[in-house]
């Protein structure tokens, strides 16, 4: 929640400071237009083009790489419920005692992980809940290498163990997508990019009387709604742009090892 907050709140100040800064521009431009007349724009269209295009190079490395990131967690979570799958499956080798046992673990596992996956908002919920994921983890893997142990058999080794170790390899992989962010210097050098190229903006438009409340309005709330747009697909759990609907996978998954 603290993020939607932040992100609402970061794009709601870069929508003010456009207005504002369209309106500084507009007023500099003017009062520079008095005092050198048809010359006051002359030689700025590629000092403006630079810094337009330098705005729009940014925003789309960012989009482009919010949306990529968007892409991998979900392949991740999708590869994931295949790799729980495959392990549960495996158990089906063992013999009946340990087969039970670690069937135990596993549902107990798999509700863990959507239990954490859940309450990815709240940072203790989430951070007891990996804790809990840890220890279940240490738990199946110790109580699988017993029972191949036990066994002496290694294809029956070759079989269970390793798609167990992929099904742990795949949640410390979605652990680990999810932290995967730009450094917080690249919003913020995005949202300067942004208010400069309303001031030059503003300045361009100084050869009108009167602004064109459309175009002004127009260009700071499509300016600030873009910013958000990245932030929130930069957060798939916290915001509008969501990739809860993958985790149906997990519950229909959890369904059949009732």
């Amino acid at each position: 929640m603290d993020k939607i907050l932040i992100s609402a709140a970061f794009a709601a100040i870069l929508f003010a400071g456009l207005l504002g800064c369209l309106r500084l521009g507009w007023m500099i431009g003017r009062r520079r237009s008095r005092v050198a007349g048809d010359d006051a724009q002359a030689g700025l269209s590629a000092i403006d083009g630079s810094v337009f295009g330098l705005m729009g190079l940014l925003v789309a490395f960012t989009f482009t790489g919010a949306a990529n990131r968007f892409h991998e967690r979900r392949d991740l979570i999708t590869q994931h419920v295949n790799a729980i799958g495959t392990a549960w499956l495996r158990l089906d080798l063992l013999p009946d005692d340990d087969r039970s046992i670690a069937r135990d673990g596993f549902r107990r596992y798999l509700d863990t992980v959507m239990e954490t996956t859940r309450n990815a908002s709240d940072r203790q919920a989430a951070t007891a809940g990996l804790a809990r994921l840890n220890a279940i983890q240490q738990e199946i893997w110790d109580h699988l290498v017993a029972a191949t142990k036990r066994d002496r058999s290694l294809p029956l080794a070759q079989t269970v163990l390793p798609p167990a170790n992929e099904m742990f390899d795949l949640g410390n992989s979605r652990l680990l997508a999810s932290r995967q962010h730009p450094p917080v210097a690249v919003f913020g050098m995005l949202g300067v990019l942004v208010l400069i190229s309303g001031l030059l903006a503003g300045f361009g438009m100084a050869k009108s009387d009167r602004q064109s409340p459309l175009h002004v309005v127009g260009f700071a709330a499509v300016m600030a709604l873009s910013i958000y747009f990245i932030l929130d697909i930069e957060y798939p759990r916290l915001g509008l742009i969501r990739i809860d609907a993958f985790d149906q996978a997990l519950t229909e998954l959890r369904a059949t090892m009732d």
